[in-house]
């Protein structure tokens, strides 16, 4: 039998006034997995994030987290799930050790608060206040408060937001332990490479409206999965190139002077490319061949530029 989805999201709509935060979203994830909800600033995602926990009411939709409406059994449903909010969810004046050991009080099998602590780095930080915890100390005791209840779903909105590289992967460590447990996960974050190593499913919004989704493979691979990187002068007509390649293929020179071409490489596809410069009186130069990242399909969907 399949395994019913830990949270599924039917046409979810919710507006703040005359803005339409979430336009008709649908995700699901599926029970002990990751998925990575991405998007730009404003797109939605911490919105949707706050309906499937609770703390907001959808206008529209059908929103089903571990079998519950979430605004109907607030209670029965939260002693189930973990939150990692984005602003972090402390006290300012409150230690360290204590805001742990408070919410580890509220469950009824809380792992050891010393232990968790321990492993997340915090130990020597366990009498100092939440405010003058630096910000990557103040996300782990979020990520801490999170997960020491022993939850059967996590939500964790933007875990290692401000965190140094060191900190991040033990981060992505206990994630991955989390899934490895059983624990579903439901993440935002605008680090792609954290969305590639982590997710097993990746959600794209904009505009509080899903653009693309799929495992992080299978999203690079429907976008072409590979391209050619080269050096050349600047100018160059890159729709002509676009021309000679085969059906499907793409060229562009996002910056003056680097060209990139979409689509598979393969050693007939590099020569037309050369034949091409070398008929354009130009030198291919510093050639690569490389996969298409998880932030090249993001940035083609939701464009490249700037947020408010």
């Amino acid at each position: 039998m399949r395994t019913a989805p830990a949270v599924a999201v039917r046409g979810l709509v919710k507006r703040y006034g005359r803005t339409t935060a979430v336009d008709g979203l649908d995700l699901e994830l599926p029970a002990a997995s990751v998925l990575a909800l991405l998007g730009p600033n404003g797109a939605g995602k911490t919105t949707t994030m706050e309906v499937c926990e609770g703390f907001l009411r959808a206008d529209e939709g059908e929103v089903r987290v571990l079998g519950t409406d979430p605004t109907d059994a607030p209670d029965a449903l939260r002693a189930r799930i973990g939150v990692m909010p984005q602003g972090g969810g402390a006290y300012p004046g409150v230690r360290a050790a204590e805001m742990l050991r408070v919410v580890a009080a509220c469950s009824a099998h809380p792992l050891d608060p010393e232990w968790l602590l321990s492993v997340l780095g915090l130990t020597a930080c366990a009498r100092t206040p939440y405010k003058r915890l630096s910000g990557g100390q103040q996300q782990r005791l979020a990520l801490a408060c999170a997960v020491v209840g022993r939850p059967e779903l996590v939500f964790l909105d933007e875990p290692t937001a401000g965190m140094d590289p060191q900190a991040r992967r033990l981060v992505w460590e206990l994630v991955a332990a989390l899934r490895r447990d059983g624990v579903s996960v439901l993440l935002t974050t605008h680090l792609m490479e954290e969305a590639e190593a982590l997710a097993d499913h990746v959600v794209i919004v904009d505009h509080g409206r899903v653009v693309a989704q799929g495992s992080p493979a299978a999203l690079t691979a429907a976008s072409g999965g590979q391209e050619l990187r080269f050096r050349a002068r600047p100018g160059m007509d890159v729709d002509g190139l676009a021309a000679v390649l085969p059906a499907g293929y793409g060229a562009a020179e996002p910056v003056a002077g680097r060209y990139v071409v979409q689509g598979r490489i393969d050693p007939t596809v590099l020569s037309t490319i050369t034949t091409w410069c070398a008929g354009q009186g130009a030198l291919a130069d510093d050639v690569q061949v490389a996969r298409r990242s998880l932030e090249d399909v993001f940035l083609d969907l939701t464009g490249r530029e700037l947020r408010s």
